[in-house]
Order: C-alpha cells, then structure tokens, then sequence
C-alpha cells in the first residue's frame, strides 16, 4: 500500500515563483539575492506546500529543497502573532544554520525571522528568543527536545511542521526523538517531510504522522541519483601515498573551494595538520569541535579565507557554498546513500563540479558496490601515484615546485617561506643548466685527457 496520494511527475513547462505562487513581498527578498527561477522540487512542491497538502518531497541533494517548504513557510507565519507557527527539524548543527539563514532571506520582507535552536551553543540567548516570541523555529532534534521539555518551547499554536533531511535524522538514530517531538504538536497542523533518498523507515514516518501526503518527486524514477553535472572520479591509491595525491589535486590551477571528508575525527586531525604545514589554507570541521569554533570555519571558508575544508560527514549535510568545485572523498564512503550526500556539496543549483573518490586496495569491493548501484561503471577506476602523468592531464597541474613557490607566494606575511619556495622551484632548472655545463666542458677535454672514473 502507498503511503501517499498521488506521485507527481516532473512539470514539462517551466514557471516563475510568481506562477507557482509566491507574493509580490516574497518575490522581492528573493530577487535582492538573485533567486529568480524555481528549481524542479519547488515547482512541484510550492502550489500544494501554499494550499495546506501535506507531502513528501523526494529530490537530489543541492536541488532547492530549502526553498520549496521554506516560501510556504514564509507567507503562511503571521509576523505580529507572537508563537511558534512554524518547526523545522534538521539532523545537523551546520544544516540548522543553513535552512535558518534561507527562511531569513525568503522572509526579509515579510518581517518573518528564523531562530536557530542547536546544540553547542548557550541555552540563554535560545531561551530569550523563543519567551518573546520567535514564530519560526529551525532546530536539532536534541536541543528542541530540551527547550520542550523545560517548557520553553510551546508548540500549540504551530501550524507547519517540517522535517528536513529524514534519512539523514535515520542514520543519526533521531527518529524516536523526532516522533517525541511530533507527538507534542497539534493535529491540525500541516506536515512536509523532505529527503534525498526513502528509505522504509522514512515511509513509515510518513504513513503515521501525515494526512494522506502527496508524494513529489522531482526526478524521472531512472534518472542518477547523483547530480550529471558533476564529473565522478575514482581513484585507486596506495594508503601511503594518499596524501600526496590529495596534495597534487589541490595544486589544481582552476579549481575554487574543495571539501575533503575523512571519516574519522582523527583522519580530520591528521590530515587538516599536513596540509597546513604545506601551506595550503585549509581548515577543519568535526563534531568535538566546539560549535563557536565550527561557525568560526565556517565563516571564514564561505568568505574565500580558507579555500580548503576537511571535514567528517558532519559537513556532508548544510554545506551550501557557492563556488565549492571540487569534493574529495579521501576515504571511501560506507555505502551509496553516504556518497551522493557527500558530492552533493559539489554541482549544486545547476552548477559543474568535480568528485574525486580514493580507493585503497582494502575498499576496492565497497567502491564496486557504491558504482553498481549508482550505475557509475563506465567509468574506470584509475590506479594513480602522486606523479603519475593522469594527473597532470586530468587537472593540468603545475610541477610540484612551481605549486609550492604559488602558495608560498599567496601566503600574507611570510616573505622567507615565499623566497625558499622560490628557490625551490627553480633549483630543478638550476641543476640542469649545471648538468648541461658539465657535459659541454667534458666535451670539450680531448679523450685522452678526460680523467677516468678510477683516478676521479
């Protein structure tokens, strides 16, 4: 038995956000930050999101899901009615200030503000938002759960409810506190659930919490579940030599913002420490990382600062930058769902973008996996070293030394580091000249008098 209505093809005709309707006030917030056209999952979702249906939003990750319950969200809240309207439950802290920050633009004109309620950050400030009186709130499922039963959080008047993200908050094991958090809110309220894969126990949500939803889904059933914009690599590196394949990568002259995820906490540490040391601007995010520290990275990568994050699948929700080219996984991710959520920071909003994959010889079977399943097999897995000429040809990359003396030379305030660097790249040049020198003079020195090996 289907969980929901009806399933709702992709539109064959585009349509403006006015079409699908967005009012004058919206459309002007949204045109001060150059949102224009509406991305497929929002003109599927806005006309039933604005008239109360509830439903199911199925679409690739980086594809405008924010948006699609963020503008219903936007004009349905009631700015002078001090209560919580609107709950969006989201499994992580990053994409919490992510859907915060967009429901804040949307709703710039209307006077609608979103408070961010997570985890890592004092309760104090939370609570004095929500007693005057938020009317939306964006929210981990644990720090919601906390301000509920504390009674600051007062859930009667609410009228949408939106959990972002659902498969995630299953693998994060969010459910139970998810299901805790729906059963204090009224029935009468209006229930949007999104995520970029469905898993059973996502259906099962679904079925239980919300009334006969209309399921949306915004690509054809055999479309990939990864973005075509994006070009996928997989490489089959030696462990030992991982981290100067990675470093070569880098050195790529046409790349912007790259995400490397590790899938450990200690990976990260290890990792962020040796890319430092080789002068790239590269900074860490993980969850022991206290969260004033992880928004201070945050800030400081979205701005061009660092142009390099490693980071923990913490990041591989809520990471929407523009500009991120490229996403290295350094270790093989645990199955397909991990993977498309991971590349899906890069080709976002219709733009290109580059997935590198490292495979060591020990993960060989799940990246066969990973491949069948998301029918990625024409592509071959390539065995590169960090100086083998594919490389050089798939990223057009500089020489080692030239690479160097470039990051030297960006590096502010650090003159000596950028003349070593230089000399560096030119000591290649400098001891060919000498090798060319001495083979002309020994040219030069008739054969009998040329000294022998043995007498030097």
């Amino acid at each position: 038995m289907s969980p929901t209505s009806e399933t709702v093809a992709p539109p064959p005709t585009e349509h403006s956000f006015a079409d699908l309707g967005a009012t004058p006030t919206t459309l002007t917030s949204l045109a001060r930050v150059g949102i224009e056209h509406p991305f497929p999952i929002q003109t599927l979702c806005l006309p039933l999101a604005l008239a109360g249906v509830d439903l199911i939003g199925q679409a690739r990750t980086g594809t405008g899901k924010t948006l699609a319950f963020g503008i219903p969200i936007v004009q349905e809240v009631e700015p002078e009615l001090a209560e919580v309207q609107a709950l969006v439950l989201v499994p992580t802290r990053e994409l919490c200030l992510q859907v915060a920050g967009d429901i804040d633009t949307a709703g710039r004109d209307a006077g609608v503000r979103a408070v961010a309620i997570v985890g890592g950050r004092p309760l104090g400030p939370q609570i004095v938002a929500l007693t005057e009186g938020a009317q939306v709130v964006v929210g981990t499922p644990g720090r919601v759960l906390d301000h509920l039963r504390q009674g600051y959080l007062k859930l009667s008047g609410l009228r949408i409810l939106v959990v972002d993200e659902a498969d995630e908050m299953l693998d994060l094991g969010f459910l139970p506190d998810v299901e805790t958090i729906i059963a204090a809110t009224p029935d009468h309220r209006q229930t949007m659930l999104f995520s970029a894969t469905m898993p059973k126990a996502v259906v099962a949500l679904a079925r239980r919490y919300a009334k006969r939803p209309t399921f949306v889904h915004a690509e054809p059933e055999d479309a990939q579940a990864t973005v075509p914009a994006t070009r996928q690599l997989f490489f089959q590196v030696h462990p030992l030599n991982r981290f100067q394949v990675l470093c070569r990568i880098l050195d790529a002259p046409d790349r912007d913002r790259v995400a490397v995820f590790r899938r450990t906490k200690r990976g990260v540490d290890r990792t962020i420490k040796g890319l430092v040391d080789e002068g790239y601007r590269a900074g860490a995010l993980h969850g022991d990382m206290p969260q004033v520290v992880r928004e201070k990275v945050m800030r400081a990568f979205r701005k061009g600062k660092l142009d390099v994050l490693v980071c923990t699948d913490v990041a591989s929700r809520g990471l929407d930058i523009a500009g991120l080219s490229h996403v290295i996984n350094y270790d093989t991710p645990e199955d397909d769902r991990a993977y498309v959520h991971r590349i899906g920071r890069t080709g976002r909003a219709g733009a290109a973008g580059v997935a590198v994959t490292f495979v060591a010889w020990n993960e060989l079977d799940t990246a066969d996996l990973i491949r069948r399943r998301l029918e990625l097999t024409d592509e071959p897995v390539h065995e590169v070293y960090s100086t083998s000429p594919l490389l050089s040809e798939l990223f057009d990359l500089p020489s080692v030394e030239e690479a160097a003396a470039a990051r030297a030379a960006a590096a502010p305030g650090n003159p000596e580091k950028a003349e070593k660097a230089e000399k560096a790249a030119e000591e290649p040049a400098r001891r060919r000249s000498r090798s060319a020198a001495r083979r002309r003079r020994r040219r030069s020195i008739p054969a009998g008098e040329r000294p022998s090996a043995a007498t030097g």
